[in-house]
């Protein structure tokens, strides 16, 4: 029976999102299947090419959530400047598509494996502080890269931007979406799967007593420093895939988007929306949120009001549900179900006469019983002979 401090989400959402402890060791790989099925079908019933490509950005959000909760979710670390990342894995692929020629698959391997070069230092840095400092210095990186990626207009194309290369050219636009919406998908499924895996290894129970107490973690032997540092760069690199394959998908890359605070601030509220300690959380946020910002694009264009319509959600989450969609219907699914079990307090005259019981030899009374216990082939009770 978990207590009133405890708050963790009960068992019932944990198994339910498959973020926590699963009674079946392939149940997650199952249910991870069965919805990238059900999203796989998406291209098949949109009613036309526009829809198909919201879908590859909603799956680009997903993407970049989900590897954001590789960090945000185990180590409890919020970094508002993981777009850092996102924007060096666009910028490296495309860089090295326009001036090598190289296979796009492999332009964006070199992208990621650069940019997990360049989160080691940028770790080590910014894990030595904590809370508000760490974020702070998160939104830092961000900023500096944008500058520094406006300004070196000699090889990133500065304010005007860089033109990269559709990696399929003789394909035309709808096609091109579509299979751009499977290529993310698989990514995001594998992706997926390894946060299960880490989510049930060693490892990742490191990480998560990082996050309940790290103190007491380290105090107990964990080398805190190093497990978070691997979590941040393994982090990095996946949300470098996912800027890399938005780039060859876009095509058009420009400083002010591939290193913006507000998309990095927008995926962090994905992950919280949906719930960071679950592995379909950051998916759910993506799809919600995602698909929300994808119909004001549509209605109203370039005016702000996406912006003011997610700081109200924000604020939404934040008042209601400070652990995400998730965790909120477990808690109402746990109220709906019968408790299991339950503990009654008892009166100092109750236990007296429970213990005179135990002594005459009748079987104790049941909680909610208040009548005598009746005889068995018409004897008297104890009670009754005494």
């Amino acid at each position: 029976m978990r207590n009133a401090s405890d708050t963790r989400p009960p068992a019932t959402l944990r198994s339910l999102a498959v973020g926590g402890g699963t009674t079946s060791r392939w149940r997650p790989i199952i249910v991870i299947a069965v919805v990238i099925a059900l999203l796989a079908l998406w291209p098949s019933i949109a009613p036309n090419s526009f829809f198909v490509s919201s879908g590859v950005v909603v799956l680009n959000y997903a993407l970049f959530a989900t590897a954001w909760n590789i960090m945000g979710g185990f180590t409890g670390y919020i970094s508002l400047g993981h777009a850092a990342f996102w924007g060096l894995g666009a910028y490296g692929t495309g860089l090295l598509v326009v001036h090598t020629e190289l296979n796009f698959l492999l332009a964006v391997a070199i992208a990621t494996v650069g940019t997990a070069i360049i989160a080691i230092p940028v770790g080590f840095a910014a894990l030595r502080v904590r809370g508000a400092s760490f974020v702070i210095v998160t939104i830092a990186l961000v900023l500096v890269l944008q500058l520094v990626f406006q300004s070196w207009r000699v090889v990133t194309g500065g304010s005007t931007g860089l033109v990269v290369p559709r990696p399929f050219p003789d394909m035309l636009r709808p096609q091109h979406h579509e299979v751009f919406f499977y290529i993310f998908l698989g990514v995001l499924a594998i992706t997926m799967v390894l946060w299960s895996v880490i989510d049930r290894s060693r490892f990742g129970a490191a990480l998560k007593g990082v996050r309940e107490d790290e103190d007491k973690a380290e105090s107990l032997g964990a080398p805190t420093a190093r497990l978070k540092l691997v979590a941040f760069v393994l982090s990095a690199a996946l949300v470098a895939v996912a800027g890399g394959l938005y780039a060859l998908w876009f095509g058009d890359l420009d400083p002010l988007f591939q290193f913006d605070i507000v998309l990095g601030s927008t995926v962090v509220l994905m992950a919280l929306l949906g719930g960071i300690r679950f592995l379909f959380g950051p998916l759910l946020g993506a799809l919600v949120l995602g698909s929300a910002l994808e119909y004001f694009a549509l209605e109203y264009g370039d005016t702000q009001f996406h912006l003011i319509a997610t700081g109200l959600l924000l604020a939404v989450v934040v008042r209601f549900l400070p652990d995400g969609v998730l965790a909120g219907a477990a808690r109402l699914v746990a109220r709906l179900r019968p408790q299991a079990t339950s503990i009654r307090e008892m009166s100092a005259e109750e236990l007296r006469e429970e213990q005179d019981r135990r002594e005459a030899g009748t079987p104790p009374r049941a909680a909610d019983d208040e009548a005598p216990p009746v005889p068995v082939n018409g004897s008297q009770s104890p009670e009754e002979t005494r």
